[in-house]
């Protein structure tokens, strides 16, 4: 028995060296940031204006919002290792929310995952990748405030998540590095600090669908549990959980 006790600690002692070499949000972060682009925009009035969007396919198809891309003549995407893209060409918009989809020719795109926005619930961590004032790939934190239901029934996400100029479109990610909202607006002013929002992720998955795209970037509780499995720690408990079944059934 004492000999089964010290292979337990010793496999433990490795899942618990494994766990320790990247928490969480930093493989959150290192996973999503590929995925997070620059929106680049030269307006109908000569001005320029940058945004953010999210890669949603591996062939370009690309989620901002509205906004970013009005009166634009010319747009193309920054991607966070310095590549340059050809021209996005917008295809589809929102009409009820700030929302809006990009293409651009593109093959083997890393990709972002979304998940449905209706579990969300105040007080959840959130982390949120964009590029405020232009510093691509700018990471913050926060929590989901609150959940805000307009007179027209369209719901907000209220964020605590520090969001600047040029993060307009930057996802929002919950604990399991799945896009659950998109960030749009902030209420700004001397006195007010924090108070920014962002369009839940139903939205987003809807107006994929209305394009006729299957949105196979939508994580479902079967594909994540394939993810999970892809897992390097995942894989080391479930490779040491099968050796001590093995251990205590053999006699």
């Amino acid at each position: 028995m004492r000999k089964y006790g010290l292979i337990i600690l010793f496999l433990c002692s490795l899942g618990l060296q494994a766990a320790e070499t990247e928490s969480p949000r930093v493989r959150l972060v290192r996973e999503n940031s590929p995925a997070v682009v620059a929106v680049n925009v030269l307006k109908a009035d000569g001005s320029t204006f940058t945004g953010t969007g999210f890669v949603l396919t591996p062939d370009g198809l690309i989620a901002t919002n509205r906004h970013v891309i009005d009166d634009a003549v010319y747009t193309n995407l920054t991607f966070s290792d310095g590549t340059v893209s050809a021209e996005a060409k917008h295809i589809a918009s929102a009409t009820n929310v700030d929302l809006a989809l990009l293409q651009i020719p593109a093959k083997h795109l890393h990709t972002v995952h979304i998940t449905s926005s209706a579990n969300v619930r105040p007080g959840q961590g959130i982390t949120v990748i964009g590029n405020p004032r232009r510093l691509q790939n700018t990471v913050s934190t926060g929590i989901i405030s609150q959940i805000r239901q307009k007179a027209d029934g369209t719901i907000w996400h209220q964020i605590s998540a520090p969001i600047s100029p040029s993060s307009s479109g930057s996802p929002v990610f919950d604990r399991d590095g799945n896009v659950i909202s998109i960030a749009f607006a902030s209420y700004t002013g001397e006195n007010n600090q924090n108070l920014n929002f962002a369009i839940p992720s139903d939205y987003l998955i809807n107006l994929i669908r209305s394009t006729g795209n299957s949105p196979s970037c939508l994580q479902t509780a079967s594909n994540k549990d394939e993810e999970l499995s892809a897992n390097p720690i995942v894989r080391h408990i479930q490779r040491a959980w099968a050796i001590l079944k093995r251990l205590f059934t053999t006699k």
